[in-house]
C-alpha cells in the first residue's frame, strides 16, 4: 500500500508518516496543495490523507481535482471542523471518508485500510508498445508473447515508461513515481534498476537513454 499525506503542518505530517510506515506502509509527505497535485499526478497513491485547510492550493480544490482524474486512489480528509455540514461538503467534493481533528491515531490507520480494501473507481488500461504487453491490475508483463518476470521496481518504471507513450521521462521523475520519497532513491540505483529491466527484457533493446534528459521506450 501507498499513501500520500498531505498536512500544511509539518510536524503532524512527519509524525503521521512516521507512524504509517511502522505499519508497513510506504508513505510520501506534501505540504502543500501544490506539491500535492504534483506527486499524485505521477504516482498512483491507494489512499492520500489530506488535510482540508492547506495553504496554497486549497484541500477543496486539491479534492476536486483528485476526484475528477477518475484515478484509483481515496481520499480520507482532515479537518478541525467537525459539523455536520463541513462533513458533508467535504463528502460531496469527492472524498471518501472524513476524519476530525484531534484524532486517534488507531483511528487513522484503521480507516486506512479500509479505504485501501475497496474496489479501484476505474481498472488501470493494459498498456501495449514495442511488443510489450503490461497489465497493471494483474502485474503482469509479456513481450512477443513471452512472460517476463520482473522485480517490483524494475515494473514500475517499465509502467513509468510506456505511460510516456515514446515520450521522454527524466530520471527525477521516475524517482518520484517509483520510490518512497523517504526511503529515496540515487541516480545509482535507478541506473541499476533500468540495467535489470533491459536485460529481462532481451533484445533487441528497447530502453533508450538521453543524455542529460531521461530515458523513454
Amino acid at each position: 500500500m501507498r499513501v500520500l499525506v498531505v498536512e500544511d503542518e509539518e510536524q503532524l505530517a512527519d509524525a503521521v508518516a512516521r507512524g504509517l510506515r511502522l505499519h508497513a506502509i510506504a508513505v510520501d509527505v506534501a505540504y502543500d496543495g501544490r506539491e500535492a497535485l504534483e506527486l499524485t499526478a505521477y504516482v498512483d497513491y491507494d489512499v492520500v490523507v489530506l488535510d482540508r485547510d492547506l495553504p496554497d492550493v486549497h484541500g477543496d480544490e486539491v479534492c476536486r481535482e483528485l476526484a475528477a482524474a477518475s484515478g484509483a486512489s481515496r481520499i480520507l480528509m482532515l479537518t478541525a471542523a467537525g459539523r455536520v455540514r463541513d462533513r458533508v461538503g467535504g463528502l460531496a467534493l469527492g472524498a471518501d471518508d472524513y476524519l476530525v481533528k484531534p484524532f486517534a491515531f488507531a483511528e487513522l490507520v484503521a480507516r486506512v485500510r479500509a479505504l485501501a480494501r475497496r474496489s479501484p473507481r476505474a481498472a488501470p488500461p493494459v498498456l501495449e508498445r514495442a511488443g510489450i504487453r503490461l497489465d497493471p491490475a494483474r502485474r503482469t508483463v509479456t513481450r512477443d508473447g513471452r512472460q517476463v518476470a520482473l522485480g517490483r521496481r524494475e515494473f514500475d518504471v517499465l509502467r513509468e515508461l510506456m505511460r510516456a507513450g515514446g515520450g521522454l521521462v527524466s530520471s527525477a521523475r521516475l524517482r518520484a513515481s517509483v520510490w518512497d520519497e523517504h526511503a529515496g532513491a540515487g541516480t545509482g540505483v535507478l541506473r541499476v534498476t533500468l540495467t535489470s529491466l533491459r536485460r529481462k527484457l532481451g533484445d533487441p533493446p528497447v530502453i533508450e537513454n538521453v543524455p542529460g534528459r531521461g530515458y523513454r521506450l
